[in-house]
């Protein structure tokens, strides 16, 4: 298992490395990812809808999505603070540890076991039924969290320190955003901390610290320690894992040149910049005998996503443990499953009497939600549905409506959906969210915090795509835990496409028959003749064989870099399609762009104009400005996209390329997610030759180190 990201979909956003030991790939992207890693690509699904006050009928002011994603975030911040003010002292670790993994766990100040009472279950007297209400557009929320920009004192500070250190200059608004206030006194005092900046790696904060520290600069000097296991924490959580096992942490640190690997660990924890957890490998085994110890693992992971994961457990425990609001009788729920019929009839039927739900399945199973949402207004209930982006929204909404689906994102905000009740919690008795394997650890625990007592929460998805680009692996943990009704759709995706990609899903790359040219395969010898196969295909080939327009079809690759990945691309089919000058940031009016408010959220869309507020977007249908400063960032060009940009999204027409220099990261997931993004027609550029059905075959998706399971297992029963 990777501690770090995998090698081919750059992390993102890009920053630039230091001058010190900067090799060709040090411009950020693929620095950031050096690593190696599973992409986590800046990039947002998620698009706050433009709110009205409908008492006043005047226009409220537009919130961005990165400061809907700052709000939503804060409100996760002051929930964890919470949290931690209420623990008292450490919690029992219920078992004995021996050597270093005691020494490390008597260093910490609060060891999780997972050990906690089931919630106790009440039953709230059954309120009077009443009709649904109608939605009512809520004026967005004041972007009053967005981060100010740090004061020109520092700033000169910091470009002071950097040029002492031979770092470069392009560095110092994000060591100032980083470090925040007295910045450049932290990195005199240790260097190391430039290693908070995303992009930069160690070898080069070794050079800014001998630049600074002189003959004081030593490979065994503690800071540097406690700033490369951060560091390490932090590239698992690119690529995927919320904590790692002591053992491979420590492996990974003797790789980065710390000489005492388990000293560092434990002046992390000490300092508190890291937390251990003691997990018993099967929660859910009796006691052992007097005398005899339960098997262990020591975790160390990050206090963020540490603590989000345990808010998650802890928010899903309280819905499966407490019953549910009883909108409607029992037999008026009876008589809607009845009707509904099949799978659709048994989510309708587990959903009445259980606070969470699952439900799997393909792209045509999504009309099952759709049914249970219509079943639940009609019943009653205040029924939302909330999707990772805005295109899986509008997806939902042709099957249910649009007054129902929101994004995620502009859930929490309050920017889309029904708002928040006194208590602060989401004013709903059922939500559905769909694809729910794109949800992250803190994106989940957002929204089951957010949910009041006696809601009931529906996660539907497809669990064969690709998992979510965040740390966590929420779905996954849930279907595996077993701890509440499942359900599995019996509805298959149609066609050609359909039985291609179920194929897959069960590992066979299997031919199909395809009358209507649903599926094609573009053999390319080489990177540059996919290149041009990609273009030739998108202008010419699908909008005259198929009848999709360029607009409508989606290129997909499994990276940003490599002589076939988005970049090369991108600028191959902008040249083709909407050649110019590139006058703002090297955008042009009509140029189709991936836009990344927050880190692994990516939103497509189109450039409108620039002017001196910044480039000017349509992002489903939504206007969006980007400043200028932050348009390197956050915006790329995207008629091309990796499979993570794209999960969350389908199109008429889709073109997967597959050069030969990017088989290594081909995957089951990968290639699931890449071949299902497709409505109508695959063309598959194969370069890669039988690497792709080696993939199929034979490589699952990589595995993530999470804690969900085991907080799940000490509170919640496991489902029979």
């Amino acid at each position: 298992m990777s501690t770090e990201p995998e090698p081919t979909e750059e992390t993102e956003p890009e920053s630039p490395g230091t001058a010190q030991d900067a090799g060709p790939e040090a411009d950020g992207t693929e620095a950031g990812a050096a690593a190696g890693g599973e992409e986590a690509e800046g990039g947002a699904d998620e698009a706050s809808a433009e709110a009205s006050d409908g008492e006043q009928g005047e226009a409220a002011a537009k919130l961005s999505e990165a400061a809907a994603e700052l709000a939503a975030q804060k409100l996760e911040r002051e929930r964890i603070a919470r949290r931690k003010a209420e623990k008292q002292g450490p919690v029992e670790a219920g078992a004995k540890l021996s050597g270093t993994a005691a020494d490390l766990l008597a260093a910490v100040r609060a060891v999780e076991s997972g050990a906690k009472p089931a919630a106790t279950v009440f039953a709230e007297p059954e309120p009077p039924r009443r009709p649904a209400p109608e939605p009512v557009q809520r004026p967005q929320p004041v972007a009053a969290d967005v981060p100010a920009a740090p004061a020109a004192q520092t700033v000169e500070s910091v470009r002071r320190v950097l040029a002492d250190g031979g770092a470069p200059e392009s560095l110092v608004a994000q060591v100032a955003a980083a470090l925040g206030e007295g910045a450049a006194e932290q990195l005199r005092e240790d260097p190391w901390q430039l290693l908070r900046v995303a992009g930069v790696r160690p070898e080069q904060a070794d050079g800014f610290a001998r630049a600074l520290l002189g003959a004081e600069c030593g490979p065994d000097d503690e800071r540097r320690g406690r700033a490369v296991t951060v560091w390490l924490l932090e590239q698992a959580a690119v690529a995927g894992h919320t904590a790692l096992e002591l053992p491979m942490l420590t492996a990974a640190l003797g790789k980065q040149g710390v000489p005492d690997a388990d000293a560092a660990v434990q002046s992390t924890l000490a300092e508190a910049e890291a937390l251990a957890f003691q997990d018993a490998l099967d929660p859910r085994a009796p006691e052992p005998e007097e005398g005899e110890e339960r098997p262990v693992r020591v975790l160390v992971g990050l206090e963020r996503y540490a603590m989000a994961e345990e808010s998650l457990a802890d928010g899903l425990a309280r819905l499966i443990n407490s019953v549910p609001k009883q909108d409607g009788s029992a037999e008026d729920w009876e008589r809607a499953a009845d009707s509904a019929k099949g799978s659709a009839g048994e989510l309708i039927r587990a959903v009445a009497s259980s606070g969470l739900v699952l439900h799997t399945g393909g792209e045509a199973s999504l009309a099952e939600p759709a049914a249970l949402l219509r079943t639940a207004r009609g019943l009653g209930l205040r029924a939302w549905a909330a999707a990772h982006g805005p295109l899986g929204r509008d997806r939902f909404a042709a099957l249910a409506s649009r007054d129902t689906a929101t994004t995620v994102t502009g859930l929490l905000s309050g920017a889309e959906g029904p708002g928040r009740d006194a208590d602060g919690a989401l004013d709903l008795d059922l939500l559905v969210v769909v694809d729910a394997p794109q949800l992250d650890v803190e994106s989940a625990a957002l929204l089951t915090e957010s949910l009041p007592d006696g809601a009931r929460l529906v996660l539907a998805g497809d669990p064969a795509v690709l998992w979510s680009a965040g740390p966590g692996r929420v779905f996954g943990d849930l279907l595996a835990a077993r701890v509440c009704p499942q359900i599995a759709s019996r509805r298959p995706d149609p066609g050609p496409l359909g039985e291609l990609v179920s194929g897959i899903g069960i590992g066979e790359l299997n031919q199909v028959e395809a009358p209507g040219k649903e599926v094609v395969i573009v053999p390319a010898r080489d990177a540059g003749e996919a290149v041009h196969r990609t273009v030739q295909l998108v202008a010419d080939s699908v909008p005259r064989a198929i009848g999709v327009p360029p607009e409508e079809t989606q290129v997909i690759t499994p990276g940003h870099g490599g002589a076939a990945g988005t970049r090369a691309l991108n600028a191959a089919l902008k040249e083709r399609l909407n050649p110019g000058p590139g006058r703002f940031g090297g955008f042009d009016p009509g140029d189709r762009v991936a836009y990344s408010p927050t880190p692994g959220r990516t939103l497509p869309g189109h450039v409108v104009k620039a002017d001196a507020e910044g480039l000017h977007l349509s992002c489903a249908g939504e206007p969006v400005v980007v400043p200028k400063e932050r348009v390197e960032e956050s915006v790329r060009h995207g008629w091309a996209l990796t499979a993570h940009q794209a999960a969350a999204g389908r199109w008429p027409a889709v073109v997967v390329v597959l050069p030969g220099d990017a088989t290594q990261a081909l995957t089951r997931p990968w290639v699931y997610t890449a071949f299902s993004r497709a409505e109508r027609h695959l063309s598959v550029v194969q370069g890669a030759d039988q690497a792709l059905p080696r993939a199929v075959a034979e490589i699952p998706a990589k595995p993530r180190t999470t804690r969900l399971p085991v907080l799940l297992g000490t509170q919640v029963p496991t489902a029979g």
